[in-house]
Order: C-alpha cells, then structure tokens, then sequence
C-alpha cells in the first residue's frame, strides 16, 4: 500500500483536488474533478510515464445508493511503460449529454474506447472527431447498457450503415478526391473468408494500393457485458467460452480467476497445475488456428493441413476431459469441474509430440521459402512506439520488439517458477506478427511438459463450500448438503462489495476483466478487456498504402477473433 502511494504521489502532489479513493485490489484508484480530467491524462503520460491506455469504461449507479456520486462514472485504466504497475482514474460524469473532454490526442487507441462507452452508456467525449456507434447497430435507439434499458428488449437492423461518413474525413485529411484521383471503394468482408470473422472493412483504392480504410464491427456483438448482470458468476462462466473461441478455457480462466482475486482465494497447488497446463495447450491451439489460416490466406494449403490437424488432437484430449471440444465451460469459481482422468498424460503427451511435429514440417516448409517471406516481410509495420500508442499487448506488440508479456512482468499461476523463453520481435511486420507465434507455442510446449512433470497430488478446489459445490453424497443424503447446493445455484457465490481489474495473458494479449460487485451472487457490472478490440481499430491504419493481398495478410497475422472482439 505505501509503495503504491509513493508511486502516485507526483500526481497528488500536482493535482490538489485529485484524492486516492482506494487501492482496487493492487490497483491505485484516483478519482479526478471532470474538469481536469484531460490535464491529469496529459500529466500521466507525459511526466509519469503511464504510456499504455488500457480501457475506459463507465458505471452506471442507479441501481446503488451513492449519496456522493453523480449518476455516471467513468473508468479509466493506464499501464505504466514498465508494464508492471496499473493505475485507475475514476472521474463523475454530471450530464452524459456534456460528458467529458476526448483524450483521443492523447492515445490514439482512445479513438474506438471512447466510441464504444458512448455507444453502450450515452457519454458524450468533447471533440471525439467521430462519435458514433460501433459494437450496437446505426439504428439503435437507446444505450443497451445503462441500468433503465430492457435487456430483454431487441432491436433490429434493416439498413446497411454508409461508411462514407468515416471515409471522406480521411481521404481529405490525404488531399485525395474519390473522382479525380479516379479512387474506387471496395469492402473487404463482411462475408467473405479472408475477413476472419464477420468483419467489414471499406478501402478507398488506387489501383489495387489502399490509399484509406475504415472498418465497421459489431456483426457478432450479443450483449456479453449486459447478460452478466442477471446472471450468477458460475453462470457466466459459459459466457466467456464464446469469446475468444479458439481458446475458449483461457477465458474461462481469467474470468474465474478475477472473481477469485477479488475474494482473497487461492486454489490448491494441483488445481493451479491444471489451469497453467490447460492455457498453454489453448495458446498452442489458438496460434494453431492463426497461422493455419494465415497461411491458407496466401494459398499454402499443405501447412493447413500440417497445423490444424494437431489442433484436432488438441481438442479430442479436452473433449474426453471437459466434455466439449470447442467451448468446454470447465472452470468454476473456487476450482473446476472435477480432476484430471486416468491416462491424461500420455494423451497429453501424444498431442505434444503430433503439435511439435507439425510446427517442424510447417517451418522446413516456409522458413526459407521466398515467396512466402516475400509475401509478409515489410508489410504493415508497427513500430514500438505505434504499438503502444494503438494499445497493443500479447504477440502483436512483442512482434514489435516491446517486452511485454504478464507472465513474467507481473507473474501469477508459478509463472516465475517455470523455465521458458520470452518470444520478442524486431519490425513489427506481418513476418514477425506470424513467427513470435511460431516459437510462443514451442515455448508454451515447454510449460506444460514442465507443470505435468511436477504437477502435485491433492486437491483441485477450496474446501469452502460456501463458494464450491458440496460433494454429491452430501447432496443426496443430507439436509444441510442439499441446501448447500440449492442455495448456490439459486443465489451464486457471494462476492463482497467492491470492483476489481483483473489481467490475464491470453493468446491474443491482456484480457481483463473489471468487475463491480454490490454484494451479491450476481455481478453489478462487468467489463471485458478484450484484445482484439483495440487490435482491430488499429487494423485500417496499418494496411494503408499496402495492397490487397497485403492486407488479408496482416489481418490474419493481427489475429483479430470477432467473437472477442464484438462481445
């Protein structure tokens, strides 16, 4: 507590309004007078070194008594350059109708975060150069995610949204006219393969170069974040299988994690063992799924088939473990479902060895091939400094030669005890976007064959059955057992009053979770960090002045999974 007060005392001592709320966990809670918001932004960046904008979200209070509050409040969550330490502002918003000062020229990443918490709450953000929907459709009424909207109430889109309006603004901004420099416009997806997703992009061309693009999302947005609040946290857990669904246990993870952290649990040593096994083989199995489709995109239809092949014994080991191959739901919050079967180490052990050998095939096959270096080598390049600006974090910003991985900046899990390598790059390119993940799953092989030659006996959930299932025979024979059971269906586990950020280094980057809880089974409100959401807006800028061809390249190297994405 008083080291993280010395490292926000510049702040407080430069800002007299400005007072330390709470610590959010191990997270440094500021609040800040509307007003200042931007010139305490500005001093974050710019004298504290708070370069990585995280998130903005808002809260709406009207569900809870805050004699002191205004109705709305806005969250915001920084990283510092060194990647260890979070620091929260927390500002109120007196009319959503004024709001709030943009701080888009401050971290460009802004630009979509800002745009999506005026879509989902009704904030307005002064001089937003282009605040208009984008997770919920151009014919929405109403902002989904304040507490008076429905949430059983649909809407329905009929019309497709003119992209111009975002098009023209940046063909300006180059001194292109769509006539006179005979520009043709073209969408890349939404239906199409090569879009990864259901994911539209405009591109004004000059031939087959993109000299503009605008991209539109949301064709997969369910209402993620408003579905948890009627909802049990073992409830949800379902939910966060369909976000990332390549790597549908790492959400199941993190989220159970979060909620855990936010209850002071720690699981037993065996319980810890399967969940760092089980999110290594959903990194393996989601780089899997990338760069099978990345090559596929640019006709390498061999290494297809060399990649997603171990990708399918991947996912018989965790059918015959959880039940379910694609979304397996095998988390709980205190543990898991139940433990490991009898004979899972050498399946285990099979699927290592099928994965290894395909990763060889596929590099003897590409290494030194020149077309495919010629294809990806120099194209889409992202610096460190852009990385970081776009709010990049996982493989695409260490392809950038950042140094930025969870598992050894802030480590969780026995991460530290673990022997493995951090996988960096130099360009920043579409090349290194693809072979950061090449060696990231050799890396993660390493892991787990480490955790399941140590992996300790005993227990794989808390003994607290407040929290955790009552043994069936407990159930079935007893009154107190029975009413264990009932009551934690029915109400869900009790979560104490208060929010958390939790983060968590999932295949596509920082995936956090900011949890509100009022006290009870239910969460007030969650938030999703979700990577391919930043990832994404920084898409259109990328490809500029690249071709087509480019362009369907680094979108798969980008790894952009809609399902995260949209929420």
């Amino acid at each position: 507590m008083k080291d993280d007060l010395l490292e926000i005392q510049p702040l407080l001592d430069k800002f007299e309004t400005t007072l330390l709320l709470r610590m959010m966990g191990d997270t440094p809670l500021v609040s800040v007078e509307n007003e200042q918001l931007f010139t305490v932004v500005d001093f974050l960046k710019n004298k504290m070194d708070y370069s990585l904008l995280l998130d903005i979200t808002a809260v709406d209070n009207l569900d809870i008594s805050h004699p002191t509050s205004t109705r709305f409040e806005l969250i915001y969550l920084f990283r510092h350059k060194e990647f260890s330490r979070i620091l929260a502002l927390k500002t109120a918003v007196a009319d959503p109708d004024t709001g709030v000062e943009s701080i888009v020229s401050l971290y460009e990443v802004a630009d979509w975060l800002e745009r999506e918490v005026w879509d989902q709450y009704g904030i307005v953000f002064q001089n937003h150069p282009t605040l208009k929907r984008i997770l919920n459709h151009n014919e929405f009424v109403g902002h989904p995610m304040r507490k008076d909207y429905e949430i059983t109430k649909g809407q329905y889109c009929t019309q497709t949204q003119d992209m111009m309006d975002e098009m023209k603004p940046l063909l300006d901004a180059r001194g292109l006219e769509m006539e006179r420099d005979e520009l043709m416009i073209l969408n890349l997806g939404p239906s199409h393969p090569a879009s990864h997703g259901t994911i539209r992009t405009l591109v004004a061309l000059d031939g087959e170069t993109i000299r503009a693009g605008a991209s539109e999302i949301g064709y997969l947005h369910r209402g993620f974040e408003k579905s948890c609040e009627n909802h049990t946290y073992n409830q949800i857990i379902p939910y966060t299988d369909r976000l990332n669904y390549c790597s549908a246990l790492m959400n199941n993870i993190a989220f159970a994690k979060t909620v855990e952290d936010m209850m002071g649990i720690t699981l037993p040593d065996r319980g810890i063992f399967i969940r760092v096994i089980l999110t290594e083989l959903s990194r393996v199995i989601d780089h899997l799924v990338c760069l099978a489709a990345g090559l596929l995109d640019m006709g390498a239809q061999t290494n297809y088939w060399y990649l997603f092949n171990p990708r399918n014994n991947a996912y018989d080991f965790l059918s015959k473990l959880t039940g379910a191959r694609l979304t397996n739901s095998y988390m709980r919050i205190g543990g898991m479902t139940h433990d490991l079967y009898e004979g899972w180490r050498a399946d285990l052990d099979d699927v290592l060895k099928k994965v290894d050998s395909g990763i060889a095939q596929t590099l003897q096959m590409i290494q030194h091939n020149r077309i495919y270096n010629d294809r990806i080598q120099n194209v889409s390049p992202v610096s460190a400094e852009q990385a970081i600006a776009y709010g990049f974090t996982g493989p695409n910003l260490r392809a950038s030669g950042v140094a930025y991985d969870l598992r050894f900046d802030k480590p969780y899990y026995y991460y530290d005890h673990f022997d493995f390598d951090l996988v960096v790059g130099s360009q920043g390119d579409t090349y290194d976007r693809m072979m950061v993940r090449f060696e990231e799953m050799l890396q993660s092989m390493r892991i787990i064959t480490q955790a399941a030659d140590e992996i300790p006996g005993g227990e794989i959930n808390i003994a607290d059955h407040r929290i955790v299932m009552p043994p069936k025979t407990a159930v079935y024979n007893t009154i107190e057992g029975m009413m264990n059971q009932f009551k934690l269906v029915y109400e869900g586990v009790k979560v104490p009053k208060g929010e958390y950020y939790g983060a968590f280094e999932a295949a596509n980057g920082e995936l956090g979770f900011y949890i509100v809880s009022d006290g009870s089974g239910t969460p007030y409100k969650v938030k999703v960090r979700a990577p391919s959401f930043v990832h994404m807006a920084a898409y259109p800028k990328i490809i500029e002045n690249y071709q087509v061809a480019d362009a369907i390249m680094t979108l798969g190297s980008l790894n952009i999974i809609a399902g995260e994405m949209d929420r």
